[in-house]
């Protein structure tokens, strides 16, 4: 195979902010190491990535692809063809950029792209964010070059001795947090002497977290604690119309400066995403989990789990939040000794130079 200097590498995956992150974050730091190196990324048609590839400053190709729709069988009809062009267009794609590595970070786009790279020889490395290894993922299982994964136990998925430990990318910000408590009250507008918690339920916000703290939201006023709330665009009118008359719940429908938010937490409440784990664990305070039931194979579920196996954090399923949540939290807030073993365990299990790991294992590869 012919190596080109400058580097060229072909990023492949997305569907969701769980994986373009990630994706654009290891292109960054392989461009900071080597400003020549040219990118392509390949997404679907229609997804989140057509949109937030460009905006990062990358060039990007859509496939027209989509996953098995389990609640609609009849909406896979066409999925047979969509494939089957996919795989001409991906193959178009590599013959005309000639990458030198082809990255996968998992989501349907992902599938053809890998698959089409491992039969040219190419070398094809997988960045696997969850507990609980994605279809697309397992399908190129024994084709794929290497494996940087976040979790221990991925060997029931990719072989042994092509698997690398090297945790998931985190937010540049949150990563090198430089802000003070103080910096957080008066962004925020909070009571200095009052703890608090921080809910957060994703940018589009999550049914059974804002139901609960909307069900018991006088029983938090009334804690002596306060809220930081970020309902999520669909929830927001609602719930900040049920936080309206609380002056301690501060509901917001996104929160920007995440920095700040977990600086000024003393409890977090969060879903089980794995890029929302990997920050929590370099964060390192005492957390909620509550995975998302609406997600493949419930890998948000695999994901917490991990965690409350070694005492890193405490998980609560949706169909018991409404009764469970909140005095969950309240118990928290209220034992030290708790709060203190969660945020310990859950802070050992941060990696903070995963990003840097991944590019490794990627020019690795290229040189190989």
């Amino acid at each position: 195979m012919q190596q080109h200097n400058p580097y060229r590498i072909l990023i492949s995956g997305g569907g969701t902010g769980g994986h373009i992150f990630p994706a654009i974050a290891i292109a960054n730091a392989l461009k900071a190491r080597d400003p020549r190196t040219a990118f392509l990324f390949v997404g679907a048609e229609g997804r989140m990535e057509m949109q937030k590839v460009p905006e990062a400053g990358y060039a990007i190709e859509g496939l027209n692809i989509t996953g098995f729709q389990r609640g609609n069988l009849l909406k896979n009809f066409s999925l047979p063809f969509k494939i089957a062009s996919s795989l001409m267009k991906a193959n178009s794609i590599i013959s005309n950029f000639k990458p030198d590595v082809v990255v996968g970070v998992g989501g349907f786009a992902s599938g053809p792209v890998m698959w089409v790279g491992a039969k040219k020889g190419i070398p094809v490395l997988v960045q696997e964010q969850n507990q609980f290894a994605g279809m697309t993922n397992k399908l190129v299982a024994n084709k794929a070059n290497k494996f940087c994964v976040a979790y221990e136990g991925m060997e029931r998925f990719f072989p042994k001795d092509k698997i690398v430990i090297t945790g998931n990318p985190v937010r540049a910000e949150i990563l090198n947090r430089n802000v003070t408590r103080q910096d957080a009250i008066i962004h925020f507008n909070l009571e200095p002497n009052k703890k608090t918690i921080l809910i957060i339920g994703g940018s589009l916000g999550a049914r059974a977290v804002n139901n609960a703290i909307k069900k018991d939201i006088a029983l938090l006023q009334n804690s002596g604690h306060q809220v930081l709330w970020q309902t999520g665009k669909i929830y927001f009118e609602e719930m900040k119309a049920a936080a309206q008359d609380y002056a301690d719940v501060h509901a917001m429908e996104f929160i920007k400066r995440m920095d700040l938010a977990y600086e000024v937490a003393d409890v977090i409440i969060s879903r089980a995403g794995a890029i929302s784990i990997s920050e929590l664990c370099l964060v390192g305070k005492p957390v909620i989990l509550l995975p998302s039931p609406n997600v493949t194979e419930d890998h948000q579920t695999y994901n917490a789990q991990a965690l409350v196996d070694k005492s890193a954090a405490i998980m609560i399923k949706d169909a018991v939040a409404n009764q469970e949540l909140v005095p969950a939290v309240l118990a928290l807030l209220s034992d030290n000794q708790q709060q203190q073993l969660l945020a310990e365990n859950i802070k050992k299990l941060g990696i903070a130079n995963a990003t840097e790991r991944i590019a490794d294992e990627v020019i690795k590869l290229i040189k190989k």
